[in-house]
């Protein structure tokens, strides 16, 4: 009998809906003011309040109701409710108890038309009124809860059964996405991590089964087939430990995105994906403050030139995402652009953003667009950045970066654009390449610009990023999907790599920091060796380097470092107010010198006299070196910062500041 009364309520409860709830608030929000009474007074219907209470408790509900469908509490599925939905139900009943005592309390006694009652009433009836309020919603939540567990299938055939690594905010999402959808063919058998305080632990009736350590006795205990690296924030070498692990065990692999691919924080099935090399990459999360960002990019008009590009498109992903009150995306190539286009309709439609496809050598052109649209913020990301290309076509190299940064710079200060980031790159340090030695160059006019006008005009210098147009990785994964060879310059080569959203967010706290005439440098990690990353995207395909896929060296070509530095010996640097960005302190103080010499360069350049322009690069940047192959004949003469790494990893042995 009681079984039968007991299955009677849960299915009142579950064809619960909205409307019964405004019902529910309205009777019992009243009768919240009567029990206040009963348990400040001991009477139900104190007779010596008389019609005050009855007022009191009409008011209640009027208010109460009025106030939940203000804040959208009508709205909510509560039979899916958490977390926010709690908090928002106390929130909205503190504003309906606050805005009565206000009445009651500050208006209707004073004038006389209520009698004085008792000071703690009003809490009373806070306490009364969110239990009477949150009961059903958070019984039906339960008993919602409990009919999917006993409709969840049991594992069987065909399900895989999976091991999470990470018991954090992102694999509790994990794992009740997969509870919630047993279409998707998964079970949770188990879940790991290293934090001790979750050892033994039960989340949705999964246990925590041990460490990371423990995943080959869990796996063999569970007989798991499949495992979900759900810990976006982790650094590559964990990553590189648990692909080991799966490697012997052979277990498939799913991971999360890491964290600077989740900007938006939106973390589900959905985006898991199979291992990348940038996941082998991943280094520990740099803290920005994407607050200070939000208010330099939001209500803003905003201009990002190389829009199409790898780094240009990704600005514009993340500045649209802040809310700018337009974006312009400027771009050489109508192509790159298009997809840029189509992307950010899709994604952001609600932002206001204009295509224009101009040269920034144009400088009419330029002066239109900013006539136009009025920039108060921009970025350049414009350049041409391919080494060995630009080592055949010089002239070309000088006049897009450095004619082209000229003549953006010097419109913006024209235009009184209050804020201008370019980027650089760390092949800028010490140059031994045209393209190099081209953005050193653009870094000087941009810091000359800046000093002559006390604008906040500032230079970004990072090395490789991870995926972008014509860099290895690509290269590579298009060699190994052609059955080999994979090509490597020198074995000795090695370079400072960084996934494009992060580089991003650092470019964007760098255009925070600024105040004119900065170079900032990002904190690179530790330089990685080229054939290490081909070894391991070899293996990532599921080949075995040096016997599916040959690995040939080809030697240095024309430009090329053996390493990449990032910042020069003779500078020095200051840390930011953000940990992995770093100020150089320098002077430029040529002045008029400085703009001679770049105009006699770019004359050059437009008369095509190619070696009267080295001899001007040579000039202008003293350090610029033209190397031959075998610059470094062993390992050990390579500087100390290449080969151990650094106090502070990514930047050169030059003396640091605090």
């Amino acid at each position: 009998m009681s079984r039968r009364v007991s299955s009677s309520c849960l299915r009142v409860l579950s064809k619960l809906r909205n409307r019964h709830f405004v019902l529910w608030d309205i009777v019992t929000q009243g009768l919240c003011i009567s029990f206040a009474f009963l348990i400040r007074l001991e009477e139900f219907f104190p007779i010596s309040y008389g019609k005050s209470v009855l007022f009191y408790a009409i008011l209640a509900s009027l208010i109460k109701v009025a106030i939940y469908r203000a804040m959208g509490i009508y709205k909510r599925m509560w039979r899916y409710a958490g977390t926010d939905e709690l908090v928002t139900l106390i929130f909205a009943n503190f504003m309906g108890s606050a805005a009565l005592t206000l009445l009651i309390y500050g208006v209707f006694s004073p004038l006389g038309l209520m009698a004085r009652m008792p000071r703690s009433i009003p809490i009373i009836e806070f306490i009364l009124s969110l239990c009477i309020a949150a009961f059903p919603r958070m019984l039906l939540r339960l008993v919602t809860a409990r009919q999917a567990s006993r409709e969840k299938p049991l594992p069987r055939q065909g399900f895989s059964k999976v091991v999470i690594a990470g018991a954090g905010q992102a694999g509790i999402t994990v794992l009740r996405e997969i509870n919630q959808n047993p279409q998707l063919g998964y079970v949770v058998v188990a879940m790991v991590d290293d934090d001790p305080q979750k050892q033994g632990l039960e989340i949705m009736g999964c246990r925590v089964r041990g460490t990371l350590a423990d995943v080959a006795r869990i796996v063999q205990e569970t007989g798991a087939n499949k495992m979900i690296i759900a810990m976006p924030s982790v650094g590559g070498d964990v990553v590189r430990h648990l692909r080991d692990a799966c490697r012997n065990l052979k277990l498939e692999m799913l991971t999360m995105p890491g964290i600077y691919e989740l900007i938006d924080g939106r973390v589900s099935v959905e985006r898991l994906r199979n291992i990348q090399i940038e996941d082998l990459l991943r280094r520990d999360p740099v803290e920005t403050d994407r607050e200070s960002i939000r208010q330099l990019v939001a209500h803003r008009r905003v201009l990002v030139t190389g829009g199409g590009g790898s780094i240009g498109s990704e600005l514009c992903r993340q500045i649209a995402s802040y809310g700018p009150t337009s974006l312009i995306v400027l771009g050489h190539g109508e192509n790159s652009l298009y997809d840029i286009q189509r992307e950010l309709r899709l994604k952001w439609p609600w932002v206001t953003v204009d295509y224009v496809v101009a040269d920034v050598r144009d400088e009419c052109r330029l002066n239109h667009i900013f006539d136009l649209y009025r920039p108060e913020i921009v970025f350049h990301a414009a350049a041409h950045k391919h080494v060995p290309l630009m080592e055949d076509n010089i002239q070309d190299a000088v006049t897009n970066n450095v004619h082209g940064t000229r003549n953006l710079v010097e419109t913006c200060a024209r235009y009184d654009v209050p804020r201008f980031v370019m980027i650089s790159t760390d092949k800028a340090v010490n140059p031994t390449s045209v393209m190099g030695v081209t953005k050193r160059i653009a870094e000087m006019v941009v810091q000359d610009v800046a000093q002559r006008t006390g604008k906040a005009y500032v230079a970004v210098r990072f090395g490789n990023v991870l995926g972008s147009r014509g860099s290895v990785v690509p290269l590579f994964q298009q060699q190994i999907a052609a059955g080999g060879p994979v090509t490597v310059t020198d074995a000795r080569v090695q370079r400072y790599f960084m996934t494009i959203p992060e580089a991003v967010q650092l470019v964007l706290q760098a255009g925070v920091l600024g105040t004119g005439g900065e170079v900032f440098v990002l904190d690179m990690g530790q330089p990685i060796k080229i054939i290490d990353l081909a070894r391991d995207m070899i293996e990532l395909a599921g080949l075995e380097p040096d016997v599916d896929i040959e690995i040939k060296i080809t030697g240095l070509r024309p430009g090329e470092k053996l390493f990449e530095e990032l910042i020069l010996d003779k500078e020095t640097y200051v840390r930011s107010k953000c940990d992995k960005v770093y100020v150089l302190k320098q002077d430029i103080r040529e002045g008029e010198a400085l703009l001679e010499r770049v105009d006699e360069l770019l004359d050059a350049a437009r008369q095509k006299d190619g070696d009267h322009v080295r001899q001007l690069l040579h000039d202008l940047v003293p350090e610029f070196v033209e190397p031959c192959s075998d610059s470094f004949e062993d390992e050990q003469d390579l500087p100390l910062a290449s080969k151990n790494g650094l106090s502070h990893p990514g930047l050169s042995s030059a003396p640091i500041q605090s």
